[in-house]
């Protein structure tokens, strides 16, 4: 994990967070979670990533899938709020993987530029 860039994804996060609720104000909508088809869902979820990995064949929308699968799966706030930390997380990570290959992108269309100089350009979003 590169800390410079978790933290440039998390004030993505929190922008888009500022435009949501800038548009549609503060949401209090009920949970809707921790149904018998949701847990039974989730216990899918599981098995799926569990085997994709398994065989080599795993993604991170596989991941993302078993994460939000087991956050609807839970009725307990406390454990609902753990689950739903850990979608954040995945997203997260997963945006910096995007970033991470774009870079590697950069890096090998541009040859030249040294790895610092690519680096520092991009994590200040001037590669963007």
């Amino acid at each position: 994990m590169n800390p410079n860039t978790t933290h440039r994804v998390l004030r993505e996060v929190l922008a888009e967070r500022a435009r949501q609720d800038a548009k549609f104000g503060e949401q209090n909508h009920h949970d809707g979670t921790g149904n018998k088809e949701q847990q039974a869902a989730a216990e899918s979820a599981r098995r799926w990533c569990q085997d994709a990995f398994a065989s080599g064949y795993g993604t991170w929308s596989d991941v993302l899938a078993e994460e939000v699968a087991e956050a609807n799966a839970e009725r307990d706030p406390a454990r609902l709020r753990a689950e739903l930390v850990q979608v954040a997380a995945v997203a997260v990570a997963w945006v910096e993987a995007l970033d991470r290959r774009q870079l590697a992108a950069l890096r090998a269309q541009l040859g030249h530029a040294t790895t610092e100089e690519t680096s520092s350009t991009y994590e200040r979003g001037e590669g963007r």
